[in-house]
């Protein structure tokens, strides 16, 4: 994957070429201590030393950030090192071990004037690796995403495409985690642009991605969005919503006292072969129940029943209770009759 640009080290690099030289960590100042140390590994491309330099010094996610000295070479050197930095890195294990190293270049990336699609690539190789970036990494990835955006007047699908210029490619989990970090700043809006301009870049959404804008869609309660969301995800796309999804989507519709849309949610979802969970059907008859939509509530009951799930027992008296005091005898008796099944 490495970008295959000429070397031109020895005329670029501001220090000498020459052998990797490992400073005493016993004098001076460490953070300038590390970032000579790094100096050398990156000029003798001992790169796989520097997850253990990092390691060795307990300040090496404070300012200055370790790699700052990377501003003083040209645009193209610097993408060319840290490619090739992320490149040594993919043989080391624990897979893991790099974490550090991989937090210190993504902030670095992030707060440079020219962040993408360089730090999009760090991310990548981040998640890939299986580390967690750190939380702050959501709010500088939104805005530089965001600046990036308005300052190029570029589509999310050519920002994204950006990356096979360096070699990269977008992915799933780098656009999910970007949806993710422009919903934890109430981008929500810009989240939904990414995931309708993923399939444009060869990226086509998955379940998570639909997941956290859903999700997001259900913490401001747009109900309407989130269902509409939820149509095209299981419908168009054929992907299968998570249980956690659908729960709270279906907390959002009683929260909104939309109790009727919440059934019709359920009825689609079964109707469509999906598997709806004991939590999202126990929401909906407690819902039905509080509104005052006993036969609703019966006739949630009887379909939960023939999935195998019994709600809890002050849910069953009190359905059977409500349903007999309007009269419904009938629909009672035959709830009734489900659960003594159930329960035998």
């Amino acid at each position: 994957m490495a970008i295959g640009t000429t070397k031109v080290w020895k005329s670029l690099l501001p220090f000498s070429y020459g052998v990797f030289r490992y400073r005493s960590m016993n004098s001076g100042s460490s953070l300038p201590m590390l970032q000579e140390n790094i100096k050398d590994a990156v000029e003798a491309k001992s790169y796989q030393k520097i997850p253990d330099l990092l390691t060795s010094f307990e300040q090496a996610r404070q300012n200055p950030n370790p790699f700052s000295f990377l501003s003083t070479f040209p645009q193209v050197l610097r993408t060319q090192i840290i490619d090739e930095i992320l490149q040594s890195f993919l043989p080391l294990r624990p897979r893991s071990r790099p974490q550090i190293a991989y937090s210190c270049l993504l902030s670095y990336t992030l707060q440079r004037p020219d962040p993408l699609p360089l730090s999009l690539a760090i991310l990548q190789q981040t998640l890939r690796s299986g580390c967690v970036p750190v939380p702050q990494t959501h709010l500088l990835l939104s805005s530089a995403w965001l600046d990036h955006r308005r300052s190029q007047c570029r589509s999310v699908q050519n920002v994204l495409l950006e990356m096979k210029s360096i070699g990269y490619h977008p992915d799933c989990g780098t656009c999910n985690y970007l949806i993710s970090s422009l919903c934890a700043v109430d981008q929500l809006s810009e989240a939904i642009k990414v995931l309708k301009g993923m399939a444009g870049a060869e990226c086509i959404p998955d379940s998570e991605t639909y997941d956290i804008v859903i999700k997001t869609m259900c913490k401001f309660r747009r109900t309407a969005e989130a269902l509409d969301m939820l149509q095209q995800m299981t419908k168009k796309v054929g992907l299968t919503p998570r249980q956690g999804t659908i729960v709270k989507l279906a907390a959002a519709l009683l929260a909104n006292r939309e109790i009727w849309r919440a059934v019709e949610m359920i009825e689609l979802l079964v109707k469509e072969g999906h598997v709806v969970g004991f939590e999202s059907y126990e929401l909906v008859v407690e819902g039905s129940l509080e509104c005052g939509e006993y036969i609703l509530a019966g006739k949630v009951v009887m379909g939960m029943t023939e999935k195998g799930f019994l709600p809890y027992i002050g849910v069953r008296q009190k359905l059977v209770e409500r349903l007999a005091g309007i009269g419904e005898w009938k629909l009672a008796c035959a709830v009734r009759q489900r659960f003594v099944e159930l329960r035998s």
